[in-house]
């Protein structure tokens, strides 16, 4: 059988691979320049840093399978993502810890002693069920700490207000009563040695695998296969018929200095006074290289108009009803699969991605059998993931 997959990101690649290794034949086309999506690492020519194109990335899982499928195609570096904030002319540790509460309120709390400040002095005791991202955040950690570190941090990245946000953003970021200042704390965290670009070459690199760069999808490409794994726009597919899904995109401001310039990977900046939301210095994902220059970027967050990138699924309340109407088209698609975040309109983390993937392989492969395995294809249609 011949297969087409549109994008050549992560969820792309895995189910190319998983495909190939069955012996069907693959096609793979993606419309940039590279393989591996919105995670293509890239070697700085002027300084020999390896960049992080469209933002950091750091891999983090719980998920012994999906580790242990990256660690086949790439060389896991340890890498414990640690955020800093500057808040009012001070630096503090990110996520918070029972060091920034400390630090914030000039006091030398216990764990104890400091779970129990937060608790009966700031949050805010009667939002007994929150239905946003305030509320969540005022009942979680009060007005102080929330004013300081989220409200103008959120307004710039979703550019809207947190009252408009569901509350489940919040829920993802933990509060610790301990000086834990890791920004995750899953089993396995780390980078791969070579970038994420040089993992997902590994991964497409099979003799059943004809990877096409700078090539856009077409009807006419699609009519010359059996089925099309979709990793693009959901909305796109479907030539935005019904209206555009909305996104945010993240605009960056490039720049190069020597030496160490602000000392950590990621220096956020929660104040609505500073345009944008943070400033990544490339290096510091990479502490086991040596290099004497540093690259930064400035990222500035805004919609996503239709020829930007697009990030984050905005998922507001007229983005879930448009998306409604896109997922009725979708169920009714015979010889798609709709995959990954943008195929599926959903914030994913990689290792998500992958997971996902590995999980559709052996309903495809269910369906379209293992070439000379001696299987009979199915004819049944595949569950594309789309309501999770």
């Amino acid at each position: 059988m011949k297969f087409l997959t549109v994008g050549a990101g992560l969820s792309g690649a895995v189910l190319a691979r998983g495909l190939a290794q069955a012996g069907h034949m693959v096609t793979v086309i993606d419309s940039r320049h590279h393989v591996a999506g919105n995670c293509h690492t890239e070697r700085c020519t002027e300084t020999g840093v390896l960049i992080h194109a469209y933002g950091p990335h750091i891999f983090h899982t719980d998920d012994a399978e999906v580790w242990a499928y990256a660690n086949r195609f790439a060389r896991f570096m340890p890498f414990s993502n640690r955020v800093k904030s500057t808040v009012d002319g001070a630096v503090y540790s990110l996520p918070i810890n029972l060091h920034t509460i400390n630090q914030f309120f000039g006091k030398t709390f216990s764990p104890s002693e400091a779970r129990a400040f937060i608790e009966t002095t700031q949050a805010d005791r009667s939002l007994t069920n929150p239905q946003n991202f305030e509320e969540q955040a005022l009942r979680f950690i009060g007005r102080d700490l929330y004013d300081a570190f989220f409200k103008g941090y959120t307004e710039k990245q979703w550019g809207c207000a947190p009252s408009a946000l569901p509350a489940a953003i919040l829920k993802r970021l933990p509060l610790r009563f301990n000086y834990d200042d890791s920004y995750f704390s899953h089993r396995f965290q780390g980078i791969p040695e070579q970038g994420y670009t040089a993992m997902v070459t590994s991964i497409l690199n099979h003799v059943n695998i004809d990877v096409h760069l700078e090539t856009a999808f077409t009807r006419a490409i699609e009519a010359t296969v059996d089925h099309v794994i979709w990793s693009g726009p959901l909305d796109s597919y479907f030539g935005h018929r019904l209206g555009r899904l909305g996104y945010r995109t993240l605009d960056f401001e490039r720049f190069v200095a020597q030496g160490d310039w602000q000392g950590c990977a990621v220096m956020n900046y929660g104040s609505r006074d500073v345009p944008f939301t943070r400033i990544t210095e490339h290096k510091h994902f990479a502490p086991w290289e040596m290099h004497d220059a540093t690259v930064c970027y400035r990222e500035y967050a805004r919609d996503c108009g239709p020829t930007d990138t697009p990030y984050y699924p905005i998922r507001l309340v007229a983005e879930k009803a448009l998306l409604g109407q896109y997922q009725d088209l979708a169920a009714a698609e015979k010889n798609v699969s709709f995959v990954g975040r943008l195929g599926t309109y959903r914030y994913l983390d990689m290792d998500v991605t992958i997971r996902e993937s590995l999980d559709l392989l052996p309903l495809l492969l269910a369906r379209f059998g293992h070439v000379g395995a001696g299987q009979t294809a199915r004819t049944t249609h595949i569950g594309n993931s789309l309501r999770i």
